[in-house]
Formats: C-alpha cells, sequence, structure tokens
C-alpha cells in the first residue's frame, strides 16, 4: 500500500474555495447565455473571496499552535489565516469595484482569474517549504500577468503585462536559484529544517547559504515592489485595469511581506545580524526612490505605484527591526494601508470611467465638489497614506518607528520621518486638485452625465470605514495581529 500524506483540509479549505469559484465562473463562460456570463461570475468570485475569509477566520480561531500540514509543504498558524482574511478582504473589494468597468470581453475570465491569483497568494503565505514558496508564487504571478494585458484593446495594457512578465519572472528565477542554493548548502527545503541543519552543521557562515539569502531577499524584494526591485511598478500599475493595480497593491504586499517575514525568521535566525541591515538598507532605498520619484508625477496611477514603493520601505522597517512589536507592527500596517489602496484606486477607477481615459491630477480638479463622497474619500485616503491623525496610517507609522526604536535603529526613525515629510507634498496635492483647483478647458464627461456605479461607490464606503474604524479600534486589530505574530521564532 502506498502511504499518503494526511490532508488538513480546513487548512486547505480558504484555497479550495477560491479555486472552486475559478472553475464555477469559467464554466459560467461556457454554458450561460452571454447576457448574465459577467454578473453570474462576478457574483461567485465575490462570494469565492467572502466565504475564504470566513474559512480562514475559522482557521485562524482553530490554531491556537502552529504545525506543518500535507507533508511539511505548508504551515497552519494564525500568521497564515490573518493574511488569508485580508487578501480575502481586498479580493471582495476588487471585486465590487470591477463591476463597473466597461468590458465587452472576457468579462467571465477576468473573474475567474482574479479568484485564481486569490487562491495563490493565499496558499501561497501558508507555504513552508521552498518548493511550495515558489509554486504559490509562480501560481498568482502568472494569473496577474494575463489580467495586467486583458484589456487587450489598450497598448498600455498590453505593454504592463509584458513588462510584468519579463521582470516578474526574473525575479521569480532569482528566488528559485536562491532556494537552490540554500538547499545545496544545507539538503534541506522546510523553512524549520534549514534552521536546524545551519545551527547543526554550523553553517552560519557558509559562502553558498549566505548567497542563496541574498537572493532570496532579492526575489522577495522585486515582489513587494521594494527599490532598487520597483523597476517595474509604475508602467505596470498605470497600464493595468485599474482594478487589478489597486487589488496588486493592497493583495500583492500582503503576501510578499508576510512571506518575507515568516521566511527570514523561521529558516535564517542565525543571520540576523547580516538580513536585518540588507532589509533596512531596502528600506531606505524604498523610502528616498518613491517619494522623490511620486514629487514629480502627473498621473495618478504612477503617483500611487511610487507611493505603494515608499510605503514598502515603512513596512521593510518593521521586518528589519526582527522583534515581535516589529511583526505586529507589519500586520496592523497591512490592514489600513490595503484598505487606502483599493479605496484610492476605486476613486481614480470612477474619474476614469468618467473621461474614458486614464486620469492625471488635472482630471481631478473640482471632483471634490463634484462627487462630494468620493472627494472626501478621496482625501482621507491620502492623509491616511501620509499618516495623520484619525486614520489607521497615524497609529501604523508610530507602531512601525516603535518598533525601530525598541531595535535601536534610530536613524531609520529619521529617515521615515524625513520621507514622511517629503511625501505631504504629493499627496496634499491630490488634496489640493480635488478642491482647489478649478477644471481645466474642454475637460467633458464621456458619455454625458457620471454612470451609476453603486458597487464601486459601496467598495469605497468599506475602505473608508476600515481606513478610519482602524484608528478608533487599535487594541482589537493590535491584539489579533500580536496573537498571529506568535506562531513566529520573534
Amino acid at each position: 500500500m502506498i502511504p499518503t500524506p494526511n490532508v488538513d483540509w480546513l487548512a486547505l479549505s480558504p484555497v479550495l474555495a477560491l479555486l472552486g469559484a475559478s472553475g464555477l465562473a469559467l464554466l459560467g463562460a461556457v454554458l450561460l447565455p452571454g447576457s448574465i456570463r459577467r454578473g453570474f461570475a462576478a457574483l461567485i468570485t465575490g462570494a469565492g473571496f467572502v466565504s475564504a475569509g470566513i474559512l480562514a477566520g475559522v482557521v485562524f480561531g482553530e490554531s491556537e499552535t502552529a504545525r506543518t500540514v500535507i507533508a511539511e509543504s505548508m504551515v497552519r498558524d494564525r500568521l497564515a489565516a490573518l493574511a488569508q482574511i485580508l487578501i480575502a478582504g481586498a479580493g471582495v473589494l476588487a471585486s465590487m469595484i470591477a463591476w463597473g468597468e466597461r468590458r465587452r470581453a472576457h468579462g467571465s475570465e477576468y473573474y475567474s482569474l482574479l479568484a485564481a491569483a486569490g487562491a495563490g497568494m493565499i496558499f501561497l503565505v501558508s507555504a513552508s517549504n521552498l518548493m511550495t514558496l515558489f509554486l504559490g508564487l509562480e501560481w498568482f504571478s502568472i494569473c496577474l500577468y494575463i489580467l495586467c494585458a486583458m484589456d487587450s484593446g489598450r497598448a498600455t495594457s498590453l505593454e504592463a503585462g509584458l513588462k510584468y512578465l519579463i521582470i516578474g519572472s526574473f525575479g521569480s528565477a532569482l528566488l528559485l536559484f536562491g532556494s537552490a542554493l540554500v538547499y545545496g548548502a544545507t539538503g534541506e527545503l522546510g523553512l524549520g529544517s534549514i534552521a536546524e541543519a545551519v545551527s547543526a552543521q554550523g553553517l552560519a557562515g557558509d559562502e553558498l547559504l549566505l548567497a542563496g539569502l541574498a537572493l532570496l531577499i532579492t526575489g522577495l524584494g522585486f515582489k513587494a515592489s521594494a527599490a532598487p526591485f520597483h523597476m517595474w511598478t509604475p508602467d505596470v500599475y498605470e497600464g493595468a485595469p485599474t482594478t487589478i493595480s489597486g487589488f496588486m497593491a493592497a493583495a500583492t504586499k500582503v503576501v510578499a511581506l508576510v512571506l518575507t517575514l515568516r521566511v527570514l525568521t523561521v529558516a535564517f535566525p542565525e543571520q540576523e545580524h547580516l538580513w536585518t541591515v540588507a532589509v533596512a538598507v531596502l528600506a531606505c532605498a524604498s523610502l528616498a526612490i518613491g517619494n522623490l520619484a511620486a514629487l514629480v508625477q502627473t498621473n495618478v496611477k504612477r503617483l500611487l505605484a511610487y507611493s505603494s514603493v515608499s510605503h514598502a520601505g515603512f513596512m521593510l522597517i518593521a521586518i528589519a527591526a526582527a522583534n515581535e512589536l516589529g511583526g505586529r507592527a507589519l500586520l496592523y500596517y497591512l490592514i489600513p494601508y490595503g484598505s487606502m489602496s483599493l479605496g484610492a484606486f476605486a476613486v481614480v477607477a470612477a474619474r476614469e470611467r468618467e473621461l474614458g481615459r486614464a486620469a492625471t491630477l488635472d482630471d481631478l480638479a473640482g471632483m471634490g465638489w463634484e462627487r462630494p463622497f468620493l472627494g472626501v474619500a478621496m482625501w482621507t485616503f491620502m492623509l491616511g497614506f501620509a499618516g495623520f491623525p484619525l486614520t489607521g496610517g497615524f497609529v501604523a507609522k508610530l507602531y512601525v518607528f516603535a518598533a525601530a526604536y525598541e531595535a535601536g535603529w534610530w536613524w531609520l526613525i529619521v529617515v521615515g520621518v524625513v520621507a514622511t515629510a517629503v511625501s505631504l507634498y504629493y499627496y496634499l496635492g491630490v488634496v489640493r486638485a480635488l478642491y482647489m483647483r478649478s477644471p481645466a478647458a474642454g475637460l467633458a464627461v464621456a458619455g454625458g452625465s457620471p454612470p451609476r456605479d453603486p458597487w464601486l461607490l459601496a467598495a469605497v464606503g468599506l475602505a473608508l470605514a476600515v481606513t478610519v474604524g482602524s484608528f478608533f479600534f487599535v487594541q482589537p486589530l493590535i491584539d489579533v495581529a500580536r496573537d498571529a505574530v506568535a506562531a513566529l521564532p520573534l
């Protein structure tokens, strides 16, 4: 009799929910009349993300003790479960925002790929060895490559898909090569087993291991949009469908940064004195390049892309701290950041649908008076990005700085404060455009009055509630983050 691994179906349930939704959406594209395909796919995908979030919540409640499952290929713990909840939440908002897109073809396939990408992300955050890590990474990346190029009628969309494919493949190759070097040095693929092998065999200073670690950090840096590995981000965010840009800004950050925290702390504890410095340098580079490049942007999506690079720097500070406070800060930061990113891209999507083209800062002129709810939401998101009080962004940055202070990285706090000051120029520039600039001559809404888009407005409302609510309900969120981070050896 062939021995088979014991399968923990509860641990797999969030992934299976989204895979089921993806498959049903594809079946709908083949079996249903054209008039209802898109609506069916949107409903099934949204339900899939909701189900995945609920199931991940159940996993969180039932996983007080971390353990590996399915032949040690995955880990079932509260860290993975919390990340899965955040990814599912981002997927729900993305499904709502996508409903109003003027997509004549491939509507079902669009939603199916969105669900499949979410399933890959949810699988990846629970990976416990280098093999499943790479498989999960490619799983969701391939889906996103196609989604970025989905608007085949626009040259910028095809360009975005091609650039993301080439540069993303290069980042994946570096990560795979790094994994091979680590395996060559230790003979192990499991993250915990790698740390045990390094300790038992005295490999802490092994050149092959350190080269593999460097390549792993580089590959994860590509996925996290951390400078100087961010070169794909502005072009891809600008060219991709706006919903996908928002989903990538929120969900991909969760995956890449939670995975980075897990890999470095679990597999390489004896190299902490090296990788903390490397991550701190990446944080400084991200803060400097992201903020300085954003100062000169006129396209709103490119501005938000460089803002994403900057925020990757703040979250890398939490990882560089390498303490429990830093882990909690990272997980808390991802909550308001994800909502602000999706909300801001939703407002941009609303303007683009009104104009029938990409939105610039000039195109936002007067929008705060024309669309009061979207205007209030957008300036709230901008102030949240800048770290103003009454938004979760304020607490998130304060918490990151506290983690850096506890670790003795006072100079990272200085860099973060300076970067925040610089960011005020372009964040407040968006607010200025909304309320203090007259619409440009010739600015006209495509097709007359703005189209009704209740699902987008509902998504913006939810994002706004999380952005502000995360400021007033800090302690419950911190408690959840504390429980999740307890799974790591910090």
